[in-house]
């Protein structure tokens, strides 16, 4: 496995588009420029983070001022250009078509109809010992393969934020899945797929906003990766915020979502965030649900939800040979569903699948 590149990096000076311009580009009258610079703003980033409101008291201005300012601003933000569904279905209208990451399993990417979609944020979330990591390590792997093959020709970078990496794990699966994509199906080396995963263990937000705006950057620019996951989002969402920072916790939230699908939509690549779920004792039953955590404020950013669950239901699984060993025996495994939340290309429904010792395989 590869680790990320290091950097030096100020949290506070973030290299953001929105950042490096200047209210002096403006077309406004100066006087609007005048008392803007009294009020101590530099950059749109800051005008377009406040209300009408803030930004009258701070300034002085007008509301017809204010009004006219933020006007001059969302004409001068670089936007990318507005392109029909049906482009999109097409493939035209865009410089960079919308590519789908296979999971590996034909059964599980028929039901996702091809995958993980290149752009956006995809969730995957589900209780303990669902599977999330399991299908996350998949991708990991088939990312490697070439494009007509499922795959994305690239490496893949794996954000840890509460676990230790699971390397035996993912060298067990690598096994089976260059056992599985040999030659001569592929014309390509898959000794090496564990050189290409770097891996990052971050233990704190302002660790994780380093590795979103400064290290995961340089590997997508030298196209060293074609995959960025992120197991959990909400394990340092959840810990470092009292029950009086809900608001503070919904911006830092805003700020990294945003940076992740800046970082898609530049390289056309996945996103993948893990998730942890919630216990929701209904009022009108003693049973204890569970739903994805971090509430809306964070729902609100993701484009695709899935949501992995156990069953109580269990299915013999025949475990494939070793290279000159002999056939063992039949193994039982709890079979679990893979359930689409919400999506713009997908209707809801579920899928049943196994977490074997080759991996994550669906079930007819």
């Amino acid at each position: 496995m590869g680790y990320m590149p290091s950097d030096s990096f100020d949290i506070t000076n973030i290299d953001h588009t929105l950042i490096s311009m200047s209210i002096n580009d403006l077309d406004i009258h100066p006087r609007i420029i005048g008392s803007l610079k009294k009020g101590r703003f530099h950059s749109f980033e800051t005008i377009l983070s406040l209300s009408s409101a803030d930004i009258e008291r701070a300034t002085g201005l007008s509301a017809g001022d204010v009004s006219i300012l933020k006007q001059a601003v969302a004409e001068a933000v670089p936007k990318p250009p507005v392109v029909t569904a049906l482009d999109l279905l097409r493939g035209s209208g865009s410089a960079v078509p919308i590519r789908k990451l296979s999971t590996g399993c034909p059964i599980i990417d028929k039901h996702l109809k091809g995958g993980i979609l290149s752009r956006g944020i995809t969730e995957i979330s589900g209780e303990s010992a669902s599977g999330k990591t399991q299908l996350c390590l998949q991708l990991c792997l088939t990312s490697q393969l070439p494009p007509e093959h499922g795959g994305l020709g690239g490496g893949a970078v794996y954000v840890c934020t509460e676990d230790v990496f699971p390397n035996k794990r993912l060298h067990q699966v690598i096994q089976h899945f260059t056992r599985k994509w040999s030659p001569p199906r592929l014309q390509q080396d898959l000794a090496n797929l564990g050189d290409n995963i770097f891996v990052e263990h971050v233990a704190e937000r302002e660790g994780l906003m380093f590795c979103v705006h400064k290290k995961i950057p340089i590997l997508l620019a030298k196209g060293m990766v074609k995959l960025v996951v992120i197991d959990s989002v909400a394990a340092l969402f959840r810990c470092e915020y009292g029950q009086g920072e809900t608001v503070k916790r919904a911006k830092h939230m805003a700020s990294f979502a945003a940076q992740l699908h800046k970082l898609g939509h530049q390289h056309n690549v996945p996103i993948v965030c893990v998730n942890q779920v919630s216990a929701n004792l209904s009022s009108n039953s003693s049973r204890s649900q569970v739903l994805p955590a971090l509430g809306l404020s964070w729902a609100n950013h993701i484009t695709c939800r899935l949501m992995l669950r156990r069953t109580h239901k269990k299915v013999a699984v025949r475990v494939q040979p070793a290279s000159g060993g002999r056939q063992s025996d039949d193994i039982e495994c709890a079979v679990r569903m893979l359930e689409v939340m919400f999506a713009p290309h997908l209707p809801p429904g579920a899928c049943a699948f196994v977490v074997d010792h080759q991996g994550v395989s669906g079930l007819e």
